[in-house]
């Protein structure tokens, strides 16, 4: 699926949130750094109650990137637990809400209790139809992008759609793509962090101050409005005066 116009008011939109400043926000309240993971599963509760109010029907969030694995052990331990449990303990609440949950990235280096409570929670929400929450898991972009290379060298007449759709392949969910409307990034820094490079290429960017733990429906109210007040061109313009026009066509032709 290419570059598409969103209108306001219309119900299909993909949100991506890199949720960051979990750990900044536990130690500057002399916490350790997996209370701040802790207090960011409430912020995911929260946000997917809130998405579909706002026409979002895809939400991606980042949560473990195949980098992370360099983090102390411990905060490594305790984050993956965390998600553990969050599938485990959000997947009754999920089938209520409509929430069908996916997880995508690479699962060959998760635990096999993991790996287990993954497979359940898409298997139970699998008919969810309000929303989808996809969870990037030991994700990486580039990997991933580089993967997909690997695996379509050959193939002859492939388009960027074809490319696109084949992106999640071996070792990930394999989940229909789209594009993102709109990234956001808490915590207050302004990168991409190797989340989604390929989907995002057309993506609006909403960065805030604000620490994914204190992250509300009020916050992403802010950012839906300003995406709203955007307009989107993807690389296009408005149509330009017919002198310029003819002008242009003598050069292209």
């Amino acid at each position: 699926m290419g570059p598409r116009s969103t209108q306001p008011g219309r119900s299909s939109l993909h949100v991506a949130i890199i949720m960051d400043g979990n750990g900044r926000w536990a130690e500057a309240r002399g916490l350790p750094r997996w209370e701040g993971h802790r207090a960011g599963v409430t912020s995911v509760r929260r946000i997917v109650e809130a998405a579909p109010g706002h026409g979002i029907d895809l939400l991606t969030l980042y949560a473990f990137s195949s980098d992370n694995w360099s983090r102390p052990p411990e905060e490594v331990a305790n984050l993956l637990g965390l998600i553990g449990e969050f599938l485990e303990s959000e997947r009754a609440s999920c089938i209520e809400q409509g929430v069908r949950l996916r997880v995508i990235g690479s699962r060959a280096r998760l635990g096999e209790p993991l790996r287990h409570a993954i497979a359940a929670a898409e298997t139970a929400t699998h008919a969810g139809r309000t929303i989808e929450l996809r969870i990037a898991l030991d994700y990486s972009s580039r990997d991933t992008i580089l993967a997909a290379t690997r695996r379509l060298a050959r193939t002859r007449g492939l388009t960027r759609d074809d490319f696109a759709q084949r992106l999640n392949g071996e070792g990930t969910a394999r989940c229909a793509h789209r594009d993102v409307d709109l990234l956001i990034r808490t915590g207050g820094e302004q990168r991409l962090s190797d989340f989604l490079l390929w989907e995002c290429a057309y993506a609006e960017l909403f960065f805030t101050p604000t620490m994914w733990p204190d992250f509300g429906p009020g916050d992403l109210a802010a950012a839906m409005a300003e995406f709203r007040r955007r307009q989107r061109r993807f690389g296009a313009v408005q149509a330009l005066p017919i002198a310029v026009g003819a002008l242009t066509e003598h050069w292209l032709h």
